[in-house]
């Protein structure tokens, strides 16, 4: 599932997005920024998960903000660890609430490959670049 609504408004577009991607442990963050920086995007990982700091994430003033989603029984196959605690994903997935409140771009890696990701990600943010406003 793949959910591009944005729940704030964007600060200005610079030439160059900044993009923060969120998520649990194991939804494909690192994979996803490593893709997205290889393709001269500005992108990082933010460790909203294990943050209490409510709004982390906003910390670079992103013009994007990336939320990557699974499931606990997504977690415990790429992590080879069936005993993986729910209690652990349920308070990640509470740290992550204002993330997932003002994310630009939503999406549900659990059915998803690496390759669909990127590609719902870099459309996602190279189509914001092409629909901001001319600052002229």
């Amino acid at each position: 599932m793949i959910d591009s609504g944005s729940a704030a408004p964007s600060p200005p577009r610079s030439a160059s997005p900044r993009v923060v991607v969120v998520g649990t442990c194991a939804s494909g963050k690192s994979s996803l920024v490593a893709t997205l920086k290889a393709a001269g995007i500005q992108a990082m990982a933010v460790s909203q998960e294990h943050s209490a700091v409510r709004e982390l994430w906003d910390r670079t003033s992103p013009t994007h903000v990336i939320l990557l989603e699974t499931d606990v029984e997504t977690i415990r196959s790429r992590r080879s660890d069936p005993a993986w605690p729910v209690w652990l994903f349920e308070e990640q997935s509470a740290r992550l609430a204002s993330a997932r409140a003002h994310a630009t771009l939503v999406i549900d890696t659990r059915n998803l490959s690496k390759d669909e990701v990127v590609a719902a990600a870099l459309s996602h943010v190279t189509s914001s670049r092409r629909s901001a406003p001319n600052s002229d």
